[in-house]
């Protein structure tokens, strides 16, 4: 029928698909990222307007008992809230809660939505990840941690605390701290005050717990003052008469003193002696050859006092590691770092071997290629695995060593 036999009434005829259309419908791809997402910040955005470059978005959240079992801490907006607040961004595609627990409780959704890509962060960057998207035939993208031009870093941690109290990492002879060991034979546990750049995994042996009670007592910065003393007031307040578990003074020490630093252990929880460098070129060099791979946090109820072997021999061998790290470090000689730096976990894992597992294995054998020397962050069960190499591994976080105030 003509449109002039038809009167006022017309018939609108939708123009027909073009190939190209019908193409582009049935191949979008499909892009899946995981996380918590809380208090929604601009370096959320920016990493999900970047994954909405890569296809359309979906977005699995850990639901807020899976924060607390992983982070210890329920997030500040529960998880209904934060499912609209990213499910309202035009770059997001579709928003769900996950249904499982622990570093992969996005499992289920993961093979629901059956991406093209799963698409992380560095600092969500874990072995697991990649291994469970090599077995479903998934493509494993690693983005770099960058904010959208103009705008600050940000992270949930920096929101949360609006501190900047730093985090610690043990290089070498940790556990000497403990009289327990540095009775049998003495030696020196060498940190390096680390800057929260990121939000780095609670319960992952950088001395979270210790920081936590920093930021009640001092909330967002550590004052002036004499800093040996302060950090002995941040041991004191951890560490209350009556208490089963005694954290270690590095801890504190590690977080309060900029800088690289040796302490010095015999048989006692405080150092007899300690030791700073804070040469701009030797924490530098620290930085360039220092990448840290996510383990993913240490689970709640992982002991590593268990089957140990504290001999005196373990002991001096853990000792003399940490001895040759320092010295090798003051001469920014890369590969003796390396080699006892690696010697220095050995010696750890030889008194206590729990903290030697399957996964920390694997993660060492894919990096052992391009790495001189590897420890792990913490205990065992959990954390980071601490890479020194030549050049950064792609993939890893770097660190940022924290300077001593002018």
């Amino acid at each position: 029928m003509c449109e002039e036999a038809m009167g006022q009434d017309k018939i609108f005829v939708p123009p027909r698909p073009t190939f190209e259309r019908c193409f582009d419908a049935i191949m979008k791809t499909k892009v899946f990222v995981t996380g918590c997402f809380d208090m929604l910040h601009s370096g959320h955005v920016a990493f999900l307007e970047e994954a909405a470059t890569h296809g359309d978005v979906y977005v699995g959240l850990g639901s807020d008992e899976t924060v607390y079992d992983l982070k210890g801490r329920y997030p500040v907006n529960n998880q209904h809230e934060r499912k609209y607040m990213i499910g309202a961004l035009k770059c997001v595609k579709k928003c769900f809660i996950n249904t499982g627990s622990g570093i992969l409780d996005f499992l289920e959704e993961l093979k629901q939505v059956s991406p093209d890509i799963f698409l992380v962060n560095e600092d969500g960057n874990t072995p697991a990840k990649a291994r469970l998207s090599k077995e479903l035939g998934i493509k494993y993208v690693v983005l770099k941690r960058i904010p959208h031009n103009g705008l600050p870093v940000r992270s949930t941690t920096a929101l949360r605390n609006e501190c900047t109290i730093p985090y610690r990492i043990d290089l070498a002879g940790g556990w000497l701290d403990q009289p327990f060991v540095s009775k049998l034979h003495p030696g020196p546990v060498i940190t390096v005050s680390i800057e929260p750049t990121i939000e780095f995994n609670e319960r992952s042996g950088m001395a979270s717990s210790s920081r936590r009670k920093a930021i009640e007592l001092w909330q967002n910065d550590i004052p002036a003052g004499n800093k040996e003393q302060l950090a002995k007031i941040l041991f004191t307040y951890e560490n209350p008469p009556g208490k089963k578990e005694v954290s270690g003074s590095q801890d504190a020490l590690g977080i309060v003193l900029p800088g690289l630093n040796r302490l010095e252990y015999d048989g006692e929880y405080w150092p007899h002696s300690i030791t700073s460098i804070h040469h701009e070129e030797v924490l530098h060099w620290i930085e360039e050859h220092l990448s840290l791979v996510t383990l993913g946090p240490r689970q709640a109820k992982f002991s590593v006092l268990q089957d140990t072997i504290i001999s005196r021999k373990n002991t001096k061998a853990l000792a003399e590691a940490a001895v040759a790290c320092w010295d090798s470090i003051k001469k920014r000689d890369l590969r003796s770092f390396g080699k006892n730096f690696r010697k220095s976990f050995e010696a750890q894992v030889a008194m206590f071997p729990r903290m030697l597992d399957g996964d920390v294995e694997t993660t060492i054998e894919k990096y052992r290629g391009q790495a001189l020397g590897w420890k792990l962050s913490g205990a065992g069960g959990g954390g980071y695995l601490i890479v020194v190499s030549e050049h950064h591994i792609k993939g890893a976080m770097r660190i940022k060593v924290r300077r001593k105030s002018v």
